[in-house]
């Protein structure tokens, strides 16, 4: 076998890593029977608008940008505002906004749309792309934008105490160096996120990338040391009455297999939450997602399902505030209205603060813990 076959066939090994898990829970995992379920639904929206379609190494001018983010508000409240979850609120993104990007023109255009209940803005990074970056460098980097943010009313606060608290999504997937050195270089960066202020990281599922974990469908904390090279690939599950200890908690999205949809090479297709034109969002894949039961002991009949998308790639927007997703939304209150469960859209913070509730041992409408322990700030 020569070098390159070696090195493909050990790429292809590292890509699946994750289905001897999954093999497992589907054996050992069943949905709640006792009623009603609760369905915590967050989108996580990777909201890049200097993206240009083809193009890799360029971006969009500002003006264009601008154009971008004033033309997906529109669209978002248009959408959202028909549809209204079980305690009354609309359909909102989490805008994972990239640091290295940061425009203060732009941010004040998405953070008026999220005052106005569309969503809310966290922190999304991409770096060490040409060469690997240093933990100074992303130190400051992260810094910079976590204290940009607060100063636009965007973050929040532990017990309304401390620095600014954010949730992160890692670019290209390769969250604390765990590409092998590309596209980040700093193993000690799950150190670095919990020093900034980090409460959660939603990066996963990365799924067909080599990055992912063995560890999926789970909510939990990260195995010490935190300044180790991809630390979050083993860790401690969350449960009802346990305290978390450190942060960031990881909260993963749905991964497994779609049985009802092969690749070209025969193979079952990949359901990894992602919501994009050619897999827009739909029931069958809501089943999937909640199948994969991403739940922690002690409170079976909550469930956390968190998609994620890229609102900014235009080949993809007419799936995320068009007639899929109104014909998506549509269908899932309506389930919801049949008793089948009941659903609760909440953003990132909104999820950590209800998962918070829950290993504090609160029980009921999980909906009155939207701002259990992370509040934000009104500004002016």
């Amino acid at each position: 076998m020569t070098d390159l076959r070696r090195e493909q066939c050990a790429k292809a090994l590292r890509c699946l890593r994750w289905v001897p898990t999954y093999a497992w829970q589907r054996l050992s995992r069943g949905l709640p029977s006792r009623q009603p379920v609760h369905l915590m639904f967050a989108i996580a929206n990777h909201f890049e608008p200097e993206f240009m379609p083809g193009a890799p190494g360029r971006y969009a001018d500002l003006d264009e940008r601008e154009r971008r983010v004033d033309k997906w508000c529109r669209g978002d409240r248009a959408l959202s505002d028909r549809w209204r979850d079980v305690d009354g609120l609309p359909l909102r993104h989490t805008y994972f906004y990239p640091a290295e990007h940061y425009d203060k023109r732009l941010i004040d255009r998405l953070a008026a749309h999220c005052r106005g209940g569309w969503g809310e803005i966290e922190v999304h990074l991409h770096h060490g792309i040409s060469v690997p970056d240093t933990a100074e460098n992303t130190r400051r980097a992260l810094l910079h934008f976590r204290d940009a943010l607060a100063g636009h009313g965007c973050l929040s606060y532990l017990d309304d105490e401390g620095p600014p608290r954010y949730a992160f999504v890692h670019g290209n997937w390769a969250l604390a160096n765990s590409a092998g050195g590309r596209y980040c270089g700093v193993d000690d960066e799950m150190q670095i996120l919990a020093d900034t202020g980090c409460y959660a990281d939603m990066t996963l599922p990365s799924a067909p990338d080599a990055t992912q974990t063995a560890k999926i469908n789970a909510l939990y904390e990260c195995k010490p040391p935190l300044n180790k090279r991809a630390p979050h690939r083993e860790g401690h599950d969350l449960r009802a009455g346990r305290v978390p200890t450190r942060f960031p908690l990881i909260v993963q999205g749905p991964l497994g297999m779609n049985f009802d949809g092969f690749t070209a090479r025969g193979f079952p297709q990949i359901e990894n939450g992602e919501l994009t034109a050619v897999n827009p969002p739909t029931m069958h894949r809501l089943t999937l997602c909640r199948k994969a039961g991403i739940r922690f002991n002690g409170r079976p009949d909550w469930l956390f399902v968190k998609l994620h998308c890229h609102g900014m790639i235009p080949q993809d927007t007419g799936a995320l505030l068009g007639q899929p997703m109104q014909r998506f939304l549509s269908e899932l209150l309506e389930a919801g209205a049949g008793g089948r469960y009941q659903t609760h859209f909440v953003t990132a913070r909104e999820m950590i603060n209800i998962i918070l509730a829950a290993c504090d041992g609160r029980d009921g409408n999980p909906g009155q813990y939207r701002d259990y322990r992370l509040r934000t700030r009104p500004t002016g």
